[in-house]
């Protein structure tokens, strides 16, 4: 028998309170997180290099509970920003969820240049690395909370024409791992997921490798492309939740099985 909302057991004031920061949350998978946050009542500081975040944030029509903020995590000097942007538009945080990442992949291993490299780890594990830094202090004061980090597939099995992302997600899944054993006793908890799901980058990967893309979907055991909203952001949400109070350090692939055997 198929699963419909009416069946799940979280309701709209499930995360009532719960105040999260979002990062690349104006498409894909971010997006998606940031929506089943929100309907499940937390608030969340969306934060995007693009303007059109703010756009976003307002198709939610959750008034004050999504807060845009644009920002360029190759800059430096927006993680403290964000940090306090959060700090003083939610009134502290709770849990932070580092999405964004850019990559100019695919490509071939010997074509990958030092600028493709840069980009890939200033906006995957560098942001995540002092992102994770600059909120540990808020997340101290509020007695614990969770920080849910991304890898992928790419890293934990490798896949042709992604070397770059592939080390930059391994990266993270390192970083995650020291901050889960050192911050525990604060109680912050530190997970990764590994998401399939239709992202912007899925999409214009199936488009430039469709007969790739056809045969790695055939072989999912559930034969279906995950819903960010549906399928990746339950599982956030249940992250960033006190239902999950005592996980952490985990890497776990919401990817329809494909990770079954990693």
């Amino acid at each position: 028998m198929a699963l419909h909302a009416e069946d799940t057991y979280w309701h709209s004031a499930s995360l009532a309170g719960l105040r999260v920061i979002v990062t690349g949350a104006a498409r894909g998978v971010g997006k998606g997180v940031t929506a089943a946050l929100l309907e499940r009542g937390a608030a969340v500081l969306m934060v995007d290099r693009d303007p059109a975040v703010a756009d976003v944030a307002g198709t939610f029509g959750v008034e004050g509970r999504a807060v845009p903020l644009v920002a360029d995590l190759c800059d430096r000097s927006s993680y403290q920003r964000i940090v306090d942007e959060a700090v003083q538009t939610l009134g502290g945080i709770d849990a932070l969820i580092n999405n964004a990442i850019a990559t100019n992949e695919p490509k071939v291993f010997t074509d990958i240049t030092l600028d493709d490299f840069d980009l890939v780890f200033d906006t995957g594990p560098r942001a995540t690395f002092f992102l994770m830094q600059a909120a540990y202090p808020a997340l101290k004061a509020a007695g614990g909370g969770s920080i849910v980090n991304f890898g992928s597939g790419s890293g934990t099995a490798g896949q042709k024409t992604f070397g770059a992302y592939a080390g930059a997600k391994e990266a993270i899944r390192g970083i995650s791992k020291v901050a889960a054993l050192e911050w525990g006793k604060d109680n912050i908890r530190v997970n990764v997921v590994c998401p399939f799901a239709q992202s912007d980058g899925v999409a214009g990967w199936s488009e430039e490798f469709p007969e790739v893309y056809n045969k790695i979907v055939k072989g999912i055991p559930l034969r279906r492309i995950g819903d960010t909203q549906a399928d990746i952001g339950p599982m956030v949400a249940f992250l960033v939740s006190s239902d999950a109070s005592y996980l952490t350090a985990q890497t776990i692939h919401v990817d329809g099985g494909m990770g079954m055997y990693r």
